[in-house]
Protein backbone atom coordinates (compact mmCIF):
# COMPACT_ATOMS: atom_id res chain seq x y z
CA UNK A 1 0.00 0.00 0.00
CA UNK A 2 1.44 3.48 -1.00
CA UNK A 3 2.17 6.07 1.95
CA UNK A 4 -0.36 8.63 3.32
CA UNK A 5 2.67 11.18 2.03
CA UNK A 6 3.31 9.69 -1.53
CA UNK A 7 2.20 11.71 -4.27
CA UNK A 8 1.72 10.73 -7.97
CA UNK A 9 3.31 13.45 -9.86
CA UNK A 10 1.34 12.79 -13.17
CA UNK A 11 -2.32 11.23 -11.76
CA UNK A 12 -3.73 9.44 -14.84
CA UNK A 13 -6.73 11.64 -16.47
CA UNK A 14 -9.93 10.72 -15.17
CA UNK A 15 -12.35 11.18 -18.10
CA UNK A 16 -12.26 11.78 -22.00
CA UNK A 17 -12.36 15.47 -21.49
CA UNK A 18 -9.80 15.70 -18.68
CA UNK A 19 -7.49 13.44 -21.04
CA UNK A 20 -7.97 15.99 -24.00
CA UNK A 21 -6.75 18.71 -21.70
CA UNK A 22 -4.08 17.56 -19.66
CA UNK A 23 -0.45 16.82 -21.07
CA UNK A 24 3.46 17.66 -19.86
CA UNK A 25 3.82 21.57 -20.01
CA UNK A 26 7.74 21.48 -19.50
CA UNK A 27 8.00 18.52 -22.98
CA UNK A 28 5.90 21.86 -25.25
CA UNK A 29 8.73 24.50 -23.82
CA UNK A 30 11.24 22.17 -24.59
CA UNK A 31 9.95 21.63 -28.46
CA UNK A 32 10.06 25.33 -28.07
CA UNK A 33 13.90 25.25 -27.80
CA UNK A 34 14.53 22.14 -30.77
CA UNK A 35 11.60 24.72 -32.48
CA UNK A 36 14.02 27.54 -32.42
CA UNK A 37 17.05 25.19 -33.73
CA UNK A 38 15.52 24.21 -36.42
CA UNK A 39 14.73 27.45 -37.57
CA UNK A 40 18.06 28.94 -36.70
CA UNK A 41 19.50 26.85 -39.63
CA UNK A 42 22.67 25.71 -37.91
CA UNK A 43 24.95 25.99 -34.46
CA UNK A 44 23.54 28.49 -32.23
CA UNK A 45 24.62 30.28 -28.79
CA UNK A 46 22.60 30.43 -25.68
CA UNK A 47 21.34 33.73 -26.28
CA UNK A 48 20.06 33.13 -29.75
CA UNK A 49 18.24 30.04 -29.01
CA UNK A 50 16.69 32.09 -25.42
CA UNK A 51 15.72 34.84 -27.80
CA UNK A 52 14.12 32.48 -30.26
CA UNK A 53 12.26 30.64 -28.17
CA UNK A 54 11.13 33.73 -26.07
CA UNK A 55 12.52 32.72 -22.90
CA UNK A 56 15.45 33.90 -20.14
CA UNK A 57 19.13 32.83 -20.58
CA UNK A 58 18.63 30.60 -17.60
CA UNK A 59 15.55 28.90 -18.51
CA UNK A 60 16.52 27.70 -21.80
CA UNK A 61 19.91 26.81 -20.49
CA UNK A 62 17.86 24.29 -17.91
CA UNK A 63 16.69 22.89 -20.75
CA UNK A 64 19.49 22.60 -23.13
CA UNK A 65 20.73 20.52 -20.50
CA UNK A 66 18.26 18.37 -20.08
CA UNK A 67 17.89 17.67 -23.88
CA UNK A 68 21.61 17.41 -24.17
CA UNK A 69 21.50 14.57 -21.73
CA UNK A 70 18.63 12.91 -24.14
CA UNK A 71 21.09 13.36 -27.33
CA UNK A 72 18.17 15.67 -28.82
CA UNK A 73 20.88 18.63 -28.48
CA UNK A 74 24.96 18.77 -28.75
CA UNK A 75 27.20 21.65 -27.67
CA UNK A 76 30.79 22.01 -29.44
CA UNK A 77 33.63 21.69 -27.25
CA UNK A 78 35.35 24.20 -29.16
CA UNK A 79 32.42 26.88 -30.18
CA UNK A 80 30.02 26.45 -27.21
CA UNK A 81 27.33 26.35 -29.72
CA UNK A 82 24.39 24.39 -29.86
CA UNK A 83 22.91 21.80 -32.66
CA UNK A 84 20.85 18.85 -32.76
CA UNK A 85 21.78 16.22 -30.87
CA UNK A 86 22.27 12.55 -32.44
CA UNK A 87 19.14 11.13 -31.15
CA UNK A 88 17.22 13.85 -33.19
CA UNK A 89 18.98 13.15 -36.11
CA UNK A 90 17.79 9.42 -35.60
CA UNK A 91 14.45 10.39 -35.16
CA UNK A 92 14.73 12.70 -38.53
CA UNK A 93 15.94 10.04 -40.52
CA UNK A 94 13.75 7.52 -39.22
CA UNK A 95 10.87 9.60 -40.26
CA UNK A 96 11.75 10.29 -43.08
CA UNK A 97 11.90 6.32 -44.10
CA UNK A 98 8.16 5.66 -42.53
CA UNK A 99 6.25 8.93 -44.46
CA UNK A 100 4.34 7.95 -46.96
CA UNK A 101 4.33 11.36 -48.59
CA UNK A 102 1.50 10.29 -51.67
CA UNK A 103 -0.53 8.99 -48.66
CA UNK A 104 -0.41 11.96 -46.34
CA UNK A 105 -0.87 14.47 -48.85
CA UNK A 106 -4.05 12.65 -50.34
CA UNK A 107 -5.46 13.16 -46.79
CA UNK A 108 -6.07 17.18 -48.16
CA UNK A 109 -7.54 16.52 -51.48
CA UNK A 110 -11.03 15.85 -50.47
CA UNK A 111 -10.76 18.74 -48.33
CA UNK A 112 -9.59 21.01 -51.56
CA UNK A 113 -12.10 19.62 -53.63
CA UNK A 114 -14.95 20.61 -51.21
CA UNK A 115 -13.79 24.26 -50.84
CA UNK A 116 -13.76 24.41 -54.28
CA UNK A 117 -15.97 22.32 -56.30
CA UNK A 118 -13.56 20.99 -58.84
CA UNK A 119 -11.60 18.08 -59.56
CA UNK A 120 -8.49 17.95 -57.94
CA UNK A 121 -5.38 15.25 -58.98
CA UNK A 122 -1.78 14.78 -57.43
CA UNK A 123 1.00 13.67 -59.54
CA UNK A 124 4.60 12.66 -58.89
CA UNK A 125 7.76 12.38 -60.95
CA UNK A 126 7.93 9.21 -62.88
CA UNK A 127 10.72 7.81 -65.36
CA UNK A 128 9.02 9.75 -68.59
CA UNK A 129 7.46 13.35 -66.88
CA UNK A 130 4.34 13.74 -64.13
CA UNK A 131 2.36 10.78 -63.85
CA UNK A 132 -1.20 11.16 -62.05
CA UNK A 133 -1.38 8.84 -59.30
CA UNK A 134 -4.86 10.41 -58.13
CA UNK A 135 -8.09 12.03 -59.73
CA UNK A 136 -11.08 13.24 -57.59
CA UNK A 137 -14.09 14.61 -59.42
CA UNK A 138 -15.41 17.90 -58.55
CA UNK A 139 -19.00 18.88 -58.87
CA UNK A 140 -18.45 20.90 -62.21
CA UNK A 141 -18.75 18.33 -65.13
CA UNK A 142 -15.60 18.09 -67.59
CA UNK A 143 -15.21 17.52 -71.44
CA UNK A 144 -13.03 14.26 -70.33
CA UNK A 145 -11.09 13.52 -67.36
CA UNK A 146 -7.15 12.25 -67.27
CA UNK A 147 -7.10 8.32 -66.17
CA UNK A 148 -4.96 7.96 -63.19
CA UNK A 149 -1.19 6.80 -64.48
CA UNK A 150 -1.43 9.09 -67.04
CA UNK A 151 1.77 11.18 -67.89
CA UNK A 152 1.27 14.67 -68.69
CA UNK A 153 3.24 16.74 -71.13
CA UNK A 154 6.18 19.03 -69.48
CA UNK A 155 4.78 21.96 -71.51
CA UNK A 156 0.99 22.09 -72.04
CA UNK A 157 -0.12 21.03 -68.96
CA UNK A 158 0.28 23.08 -65.74
CA UNK A 159 1.85 20.07 -63.91
CA UNK A 160 4.52 19.70 -66.23
CA UNK A 161 5.23 23.51 -65.75
CA UNK A 162 5.40 23.33 -61.88
CA UNK A 163 8.27 20.45 -62.67
CA UNK A 164 9.84 22.33 -64.91
CA UNK A 165 10.50 25.47 -62.79
CA UNK A 166 11.12 22.63 -59.10
CA UNK A 167 13.18 19.68 -60.78
CA UNK A 168 16.66 20.21 -62.09
CA UNK A 169 17.31 20.51 -65.99
CA UNK A 170 18.94 17.11 -65.71
CA UNK A 171 15.45 14.91 -64.97
CA UNK A 172 13.55 17.39 -67.46
CA UNK A 173 15.72 17.97 -70.29
CA UNK A 174 15.41 14.55 -71.47
CA UNK A 175 12.01 14.23 -71.07
CA UNK A 176 11.27 17.66 -73.13
CA UNK A 177 13.43 16.28 -75.60
CA UNK A 178 10.94 12.71 -75.94
CA UNK A 179 8.09 15.00 -75.71
CA UNK A 180 9.06 17.01 -78.27
CA UNK A 181 9.87 14.17 -80.88
CA UNK A 182 6.17 13.18 -80.80
CA UNK A 183 5.01 17.12 -80.92
CA UNK A 184 7.86 19.26 -82.16
CA UNK A 185 7.14 22.43 -79.56
CA UNK A 186 9.18 24.00 -76.95
CA UNK A 187 12.28 26.16 -77.73
CA UNK A 188 14.94 26.94 -74.88
CA UNK A 189 13.34 30.37 -74.88
CA UNK A 190 9.63 29.60 -74.61
CA UNK A 191 11.12 26.88 -71.76
CA UNK A 192 12.51 29.77 -69.72
CA UNK A 193 9.84 31.71 -69.83
CA UNK A 194 7.97 29.24 -68.52
CA UNK A 195 10.35 28.36 -65.55
CA UNK A 196 10.68 32.09 -64.88
CA UNK A 197 6.88 33.21 -64.64
CA UNK A 198 6.28 30.00 -62.25
CA UNK A 199 9.05 30.35 -59.88
CA UNK A 200 7.49 34.06 -59.80
CA UNK A 201 3.98 33.26 -59.03
CA UNK A 202 4.73 30.32 -57.29
CA UNK A 203 1.44 28.55 -59.63
CA UNK A 204 1.16 27.25 -63.13
CA UNK A 205 -2.23 27.86 -65.06
CA UNK A 206 -2.89 26.35 -68.57
CA UNK A 207 -5.94 26.74 -70.64
CA UNK A 208 -6.95 23.93 -73.02
CA UNK A 209 -3.17 23.02 -73.01
CA UNK A 210 -3.53 19.34 -72.86
CA UNK A 211 -8.07 18.77 -72.97
CA UNK A 212 -10.18 21.86 -74.87
CA UNK A 213 -12.24 22.94 -72.70
CA UNK A 214 -10.19 22.35 -69.28
CA UNK A 215 -8.33 25.38 -67.33
CA UNK A 216 -6.54 24.17 -64.85
CA UNK A 217 -3.74 25.84 -61.78
CA UNK A 218 -0.82 23.58 -60.47
CA UNK A 219 1.06 24.37 -57.22
CA UNK A 220 4.29 22.43 -56.08
CA UNK A 221 3.74 20.41 -52.74
CA UNK A 222 7.99 20.64 -51.59
CA UNK A 223 9.20 17.93 -49.91
CA UNK A 224 12.60 17.05 -47.26
CA UNK A 225 15.54 15.12 -47.57
CA UNK A 226 16.04 13.73 -51.65
CA UNK A 227 12.52 13.49 -52.23
CA UNK A 228 11.26 14.90 -55.56
CA UNK A 229 8.14 17.27 -54.84
CA UNK A 230 4.63 16.50 -55.36
CA UNK A 231 2.35 18.29 -57.69
CA UNK A 232 -1.46 19.66 -56.95
CA UNK A 233 -3.63 20.41 -59.83
CA UNK A 234 -7.27 21.92 -60.20
CA UNK A 235 -9.13 21.55 -62.85
CA UNK A 236 -12.15 23.26 -64.38
CA UNK A 237 -14.46 24.43 -67.66
CA UNK A 238 -12.37 26.48 -69.01
CA UNK A 239 -16.45 28.57 -69.31
CA UNK A 240 -15.94 28.68 -65.23
CA UNK A 241 -12.81 29.61 -65.57
CA UNK A 242 -13.16 33.81 -65.08
CA UNK A 243 -10.14 35.59 -63.16
CA UNK A 244 -12.44 35.72 -60.17
CA UNK A 245 -13.13 32.64 -60.09
CA UNK A 246 -9.87 31.73 -60.68
CA UNK A 247 -8.07 33.65 -58.22
CA UNK A 248 -10.23 32.15 -55.77
CA UNK A 249 -9.24 28.83 -56.29
CA UNK A 250 -5.74 29.67 -56.81
CA UNK A 251 -5.67 30.94 -53.47
CA UNK A 252 -7.23 27.69 -52.14
CA UNK A 253 -4.50 25.84 -53.47
CA UNK A 254 -1.99 27.66 -52.10
CA UNK A 255 -3.15 27.52 -48.80
CA UNK A 256 -3.80 23.79 -49.38
CA UNK A 257 -0.19 23.06 -50.86
CA UNK A 258 1.14 25.19 -48.02
CA UNK A 259 -0.35 22.96 -45.24
CA UNK A 260 0.62 19.89 -47.15
CA UNK A 261 4.44 20.84 -47.52
CA UNK A 262 4.15 21.73 -44.15
CA UNK A 263 2.59 18.03 -43.12
CA UNK A 264 5.85 16.75 -44.87
CA UNK A 265 8.12 18.77 -42.57
CA UNK A 266 8.71 21.77 -45.24
CA UNK A 267 8.33 25.09 -43.12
Amino acid sequence: MASAGAQDDDPEPQGPSSASRQGIQSVEIAMTVLDALERGGGPMSLTQIAHASGMGASKAHRYLVSLGRAGMVAQSRSSGLYDMGPALRRLGAESLRRMDEVGLVSQYIPGLRDRTGHAVNLAVWGDHGPVIVRWDYGAYALPITVRVGATMPMLTSSVGRVYLAHLPRSLTEPVLRAQEADTGAGSTREVDAVVEEVRRLGYARTSGGVIPGIASVAAPVLTTGDSLPLVVALALPERAASEDVLRDVTAALLEATAAMSAELGVA
